[in-house]
């Protein structure tokens, strides 16, 4: 099955802007939804913005949205990619990609788990 791989965290100051990329190993992720989600420090990992197989429908949680931006490469099937903008230091976590075979809040419905990328926003 599929593989994740995050890339594209670093650290940024607070208001700024960080794009993340999922590259899928294995095979494409064609037929999959994706998900970002995040833990921080001493906290659950929580949910941060999926998408669905085709693209047409995203989620996000309430904390991010008008903010961060999900979407995939349906071309070539190969990439999804979360854009973050307006960065604040409560973003900071380590943001985990995952596959499954339906976009939802819920951990438990995503198959494949990337390593996660560490994303810091200075104060």
């Amino acid at each position: 099955q599929v593989q994740p791989v995050e890339s594209g965290g670093g650290l940024v100051q607070a208001g700024g802007s960080l794009r993340l990329s999922c590259a899928a190993s294995g095979r494409t992720f064609s037929g999959y939804a994706l998900g970002w989600f995040r833990q921080a420090p001493g906290k659950e990992r929580e949910f941060v913005a999926a998408i669905n197989w085709s693209g047409d429908n995203t989620y996000y949680t309430d904390s991010v949205k008008g903010r961060f931006t999900i979407s995939r490469d349906n071309a070539k099937n190969t990439q999804v990619y979360l854009q973050m903008n307006s960065l604040k230091p409560e973003d900071t976590a380590i943001y985990y990609c995952a596959a499954g075979p339906t976009a939802s809040s819920y951990s438990g419905r995503y198959t494949t788990w990337g390593q996660g990328t560490q994303v810091t926003v200075s104060s």
